[in-house]
């Protein structure tokens, strides 16, 4: 017998970036567990070729919104109309982004600490905060409880040489993200983020392809491989699910143990 906690019927999710990488991954994973999964992408082509995948899997729906998350009117709008689908919204993963770096720090220009920032920053902190704001109102009518999910990156954390924009951009999605698990705990809300590290993505593309990255970097993860988008489903699953009601202002690493070698 499936652990009840896990069968996420009736459940509604968003997840942002939801169409390619992580956000995929993830939305597998909560489709294959029967919720209603809403998906927000910019490329319409992988929003379809996403919502065909999902929708053979489980007993949920899947939507998806042509969304640029650095655009606060286009969030503030999509969130009303995913909610206004649905009814409610349960889950929320921000997890759009993009990954921008420098030759070095002080070739490290303007525009491009501005372009790392609309969208890993403020496109997260629009896309929280109207989540945040219609779980309040639930809670407030009596029906308490939601799930607010961060992806950050270990860049965050440690040292990220000629991508410092990208860190701050994803240490400022942590700090929100502990905020608002205190400020809304009492509410039934809980937040968290996840910090992936070398995952095979579109953004790593680059670093996938070259042979000194595999043999100085990736020999040195403790797991022998890059994570797949596959490895965030079950962590998806948990903190979506009731079997992390007690669980808020964490930093969750999915590294493959990498950060502690």
């Amino acid at each position: 017998m499936t652990y009840a906690p896990f069968d996420l019927s009736g459940h509604v999710s968003l997840i942002t970036g939801g169409n390619r990488g992580i956000g995929l991954g993830m939305a597998r994973a909560l489709a294959a567990s029967n919720a209603n999964v809403a998906i927000w992408g910019r490329n319409s082509e992988q929003n379809e070729a996403a919502v065909e995948t999902l929708s053979r899997l489980g007993t949920g729906t899947a939507t998806a919104w042509s969304v640029d998350v650095s655009d606060e009117d286009a969030v503030v709008s999509a969130m009303q109309e995913v909610i206004g689908q649905y009814k409610r919204l349960d889950s929320c993963f921000a997890n759009a982004g993009v990954g921008m770096g420098a030759p070095a720090f002080t070739e490290l220009d303007t525009e491009t600490w501005r372009k790392n920032m609309a969208v890993n920053l403020e496109g997260a902190f629009w896309t929280m905060r109207e989540a945040v704001k219609h779980m309040v109102h639930r809670a407030h009518a009596g029906n308490p409880g939601g799930s607010i999910v961060g992806i950050a990156s270990l860049a965050a954390t440690e040292g990220a040489a000629r991508n410092q924009a990208y860190a701050a951009s994803k240490g400022g999605v942590i700090s929100m993200i502990k905020g608002i698990a205190v400020e809304h705990a009492r509410h039934g809300i809980r937040a968290n983020a996840i910090l992936p590290g070398w995952i095979a993505t579109e953004m790593t593309e680059g670093a996938q392809s070259s042979e000194v990255f595999q043999s100085k970097v990736i020999s040195r993860v403790p797991a022998r491989r890059w994570g797949e988008p596959a490895d965030f489903g079950g962590i998806a699953v948990y903190l979506a699910s009731s079997a992390s009601s007690y669980h808020s202002g964490d930093l969750l690493v999915v590294d493959g143990a990498y950060s502690i070698f």
